[in-house]
């Protein structure tokens, strides 16, 4: 089955010269590949390697480190491919330290706190951003932050290990970075995520325009993916319990669920996306 993203975007260029670029793996996995000044590389997750490999080999970079937010299959397939090949031996392999023994390769666990440096060109601090599932942490640098399946573009990822309250906080702290933030998250989910934001908040002018825009690029094989912590504060539902128009819908499509206090929306509305209920409107 082809990838949701057949038009892959240009690098980005972060500060300290690094570049990031996205590669796409299996259906809607989005890889990145973060690229040093020194020719070093490190690969963000990922379900195998081939994709990856192949950018390296034609960039002549050497990759050096894998950085692992959690230990689904479709992120640590990497880690897994490379060591079928023979190549994990040697590789850095950073992970969260709540999951080690699920990290295949691991040599760097990490927690809430630690900071990693990638051949002084790029300083990542690491934070637990659990919810999506125990363990999980993101990397934050000047400027970006690759986030796994904790915060999506215009959505969050499922509650496996939970509890909501795990995960809210989780998004909250996120949306607390600077509002020029780009989210590098791992999937390709944009525009079923607008689409259940629009429906559940239909008179967000922002979040119009958004679902918009994605659906013009989603149309032409385009990635929507990084979005903008600015622009997830404004149209992403579960960073939004605030907003009246969300918590009448809410009340309207959930009666019995309680909509007393920012958690309480936020897992009435995590409650509902998972219903699907949004792709008959």
């Amino acid at each position: 089955m082809p990838h949701a993203v057949t038009v892959v975007p240009p690098p980005l260029q972060l500060p300290g010269g690094v570049l990031v670029h996205c590669v796409p793996a299996h259906e809607d996995n989005l890889i990145w590949l973060i690229e040093l000044p020194s020719g070093e590389a490190a690969v963000v997750d990922g379900p195998d390697a081939e994709a990856t490999l192949h950018l390296c080999a034609a960039r002549g970079l050497r990759l050096t480190t894998v950085l692992n937010t959690h230990t689904h299959g479709d992120h640590v397939g990497v880690n897994r491919d490379l060591q079928r090949r023979g190549l994990l031996s040697g590789l850095r392999v950073v992970g969260p330290k709540g999951a080690a023994d699920a990290v295949p390769g691991l040599t760097e666990p990490v927690e809430e706190g630690d900071e990693i440096t990638l051949n002084g060109a790029s300083r990542l601090k690491v934070w637990l951003t659990e919810g999506h599932m125990n363990g999980h942490v993101s990397f934050i640098t000047t400027g970006a932050v690759f986030c796994g399946d904790t915060l999506f573009a215009g959505g969050c990822g499922y509650l496996f290990d939970g509890p909501p309250a795990k995960m809210l906080e989780s998004l909250n702290r996120l949306a607390a970075l600077p509002q020029d933030t780009l989210v590098f998250c791992a999937h390709e989910y944009t525009l079923d995520n607008l689409r259940f934001a629009a429906w559940v908040e239909p008179d967000n002018l922002d979040l119009r325009d958004r679902l918009e825009f994605t659906t013009r690029l989603r149309a032409e094989g385009r990635c929507t993916v990084p979005s903008t912590i600015g622009l997830e504060r404004a149209t992403n539902p579960f960073l939004r319990a605030h907003s009246p128009s969300l918590q009448a819908r809410l009340r309207e499509e959930l009666p019995e669920a309680p909509l007393h206090d920012a958690l309480a929306v936020f897992t009435a509305a995590r409650a509902l996306k998972n219903t699907a209920r949004h792709r008959a409107h």
